[in-house]
């Protein structure tokens, strides 16, 4: 299934590019790499060569799903496993 705007929440984020918008850590902020991994709490994104673990709670991250086209997504709305995160159901609001 492909991964859209309003379905990326259901479907697992490992080897999508990513930036961190905001954060309430300013280390994180404008972050941008590839993620590796993700745990229920937390995404593992390679920056330069290194492995940063980053809390999903504390970030608004933008996911470039292709080259013309990224999405915002909060990171509270990521919380959880992947596998359990296909299963929720979760409704918000999408801003045009």
């Amino acid at each position: 299934m492909t991964i859209t705007p309003k379905t990326i929440i259901h479907h697992c984020l490992i080897r999508l590019k990513v930036k961190i918008v905001n954060s309430s850590n300013l280390q994180y902020l404008n972050m941008v790499g590839t993620i590796i991994d993700e745990t229920k709490n937390t995404l593992t994104i390679e920056v330069s060569g290194k492995e940063k673990q980053i809390p999903k709670k504390d970030c608004v991250f933008q996911f470039y799903l292709s080259e013309n086209h990224a999405v915002e997504v909060n990171g509270s709305l990521l919380r959880g496993r992947p596998e359990e995160r296909v299963k929720k159901r979760i409704t918000y609001k999408w801003n045009k």
